[in-house]
């Protein structure tokens, strides 16, 4: 058996004591007042990201996924999507078929295609000579290759053939994510009615709030949906992060990193998605417009960023560990520090710097 001490940030209190952990699994929670001040927390789900140390999952390569996974797990992510950016199709497909034992062996809980079937008013980062409407025939060949695979789509609900796709996405078990998108409100409460569930990186990506047009932002906080959140201060204000988490609740909020691969290296030249990204004071932007593509962030500083902008630590543990699990359908194997579910722990120092990582109780 390994015993844990500090203060131990369950879904609902922070309690001082001791986590019991035996093999894999979390055996019991034991209050003791005289424990450390050490924080410890579930591990981090990341949703949202698209490499780190050096290592890309846009590019479909097995060998790099992994290597861009450990990286992660280094700071707290034990559970996460591979996030690839808008491609040609033939790269969509061998990306499926190459992330899909990574899944089977649980290096990964799924891939995310964020595009192609997106805005090009709103693309951003995403590289304009990609996109196109949604293609049913393209969506239900990577579904059914991934077997299971492929677990999250975004997708502009304003496009044509955008909320048949959304619900065809729903009905087959795959997270339907409204983002990068010019949406009206309307159109917005239209893609989450077609069975929309996820707001890719609320704000980023999208047609600003207006009194008069209130768009996707306000279409989305004001509906049922969760929202991802970057919370590395350069996104998003801390000031509008912390709004955003108190709207919405921690129960519809996630935080990602949407890190590229970066995250974690020096300043430079780096690409994604065809296009030259110049990182500089770790802040990466595409070097012909200067438009931010994607962070450099860890989900260790997200979590740090959070508190720091007002977020409470119990609710910034749900929104980095707690509701991604559950939007996952993982809520009954990670996700928090219950007896019973796998041991990932993570473990923060009293100013949240990380110390420890453990996935399955191995370190």
């Amino acid at each position: 058996m390994t015993r844990i001490s500090g203060r131990i940030v369950t879904p609902d209190a922070v309690v001082r004591g001791h986590l019991d952990l035996d093999g894999d699994l979390i055996t019991a929670i034991v209050p003791d007042e005289s424990a450390g001040d050490d924080m410890i927390v579930p591990g981090f789900v990341d949703l949202h990201c698209h490499g780190g140390g050096g290592h890309t999952f846009t590019t479909g390569s097995s060998e790099a996924a992994r290597a861009a996974a450990a990286f992660h797990l280094a700071h707290g992510t034990t559970t996460m999507l591979a996030s690839l950016v808008s491609s040609p199709f033939d790269l969509m497909r061998s990306a499926v078929a190459a992330f899909q034992p990574l899944v089977a062996d649980g290096t990964l809980a799924g891939i995310h295609f964020e595009g192609p079937y997106l805005s090009e008013v709103r693309c951003g980062a995403q590289n304009p000579a990609h996109l196109r409407d949604p293609s049913m025939t393209e969506i239900q060949d990577l579904i059914k290759t991934g077997e299971g695979a492929v677990r999250m789509m975004t997708v502009a609900p304003e496009l044509p053939g955008a909320l048949d796709a959304i619900t065809y996405l729903a009905e087959h078990g795959v997270l339907a994510a409204i983002g990068h998108t010019d949406a009206t409100y309307d159109q917005t409460h239209a893609g989450v009615a077609a069975g929309a569930t996820v707001a890719t990186h609320l704000f980023n990506g999208m047609r600003p709030p207006h009194h008069r047009e209130p768009g996707p932002v306000v279409g989305l906080l004001s509906s049922t949906i969760v929202c991802e959140l970057i919370a590395d201060g350069i996104h998003l204000h801390p000031g509008m992060l912390a709004f955003a988490a108190g709207s919405a609740g921690p129960g519809r909020s996630v935080l990602i990193t949407d890190a590229m691969d970066a995250t974690g290296m020096p300043d430079g030249q780096y690409e994604l998605g065809g296009q030259d990204v110049v990182v500089a004071d770790r802040v990466a932007r595409l070097a012909h417009n200067g438009a931010i593509a994607g962070s450099t962030l860890t989900m260790d500083v997200a979590l740090r960023n959070a508190v720091a902008a007002g977020v409470s630590l119990v609710d910034a543990v749900h929104m980095a560990s707690t509701t991604p699990a559950r939007l996952l359908g993982l809520a009954d194997r990670v996700g928090a520090l219950r007896p019973g579910l796998r041991a990932d722990v993570v473990v923060l120092s009293a100013d949240l710097t990380l110390r420890t990582v453990l996935r399955s109780g191995k370190g």
